[in-house]
């Protein structure tokens, strides 16, 4: 039941994340670090990733497509760090500090969360939560 309801809410999330990837991309091309190539593409291109994504975490009809997401999504919250980094980064250095620390480093700390959430909605990984079935 709890899988059930953190699938639901991670879906939704990224869903969200998603739509706001395509239909106003300019907050994330800002923190875009520089060495990324095309970054209009690259965010546009997330956020598909992340909408469909969350449509095969919700997806009914195919437990392997819901793992191929739940394993797509937490790739792309690995892949997204640098990302999350240089914001801290570059937030960090402005005069006043930008969102603050108290922004940042739960960001910094969530992110393994997310990754691991994303494998537990998706039954890729059962930890630490051991199947009492088998």
């Amino acid at each position: 039941m709890m899988r059930t309801i953190l699938r639901y809410a991670l879906a939704i999330f990224y869903l969200a994340a998603g739509i706001i990837h395509i239909v106003a991309p300019s907050p994330f091309l800002t923190i875009m670090p520089a060495w990324v190539p095309d970054p209009d593409a690259v965010v546009f291109w997330t956020g598909v990733a992340e909408v469909l994504g969350a449509i095969g975490l919700v997806q009914w009809f195919s437990p392997k497509l819901r793992r191929a997401a739940a394993i797509g999504l937490a790739l792309y919250a690995v892949c997204v760090f640098p990302a999350n980094i240089n914001h801290f980064i570059l937030d960090m250095i402005k005069p006043d500090g930008g969102l603050g620390l108290g922004y940042h480093v739960p960001r910094m700390f969530a992110q393994p969360l997310v990754i691991w959430a994303a494998l537990w909605v998706g039954s890729v990984t059962d930890w630490p939560f051991p199947n009492k079935s088998g």
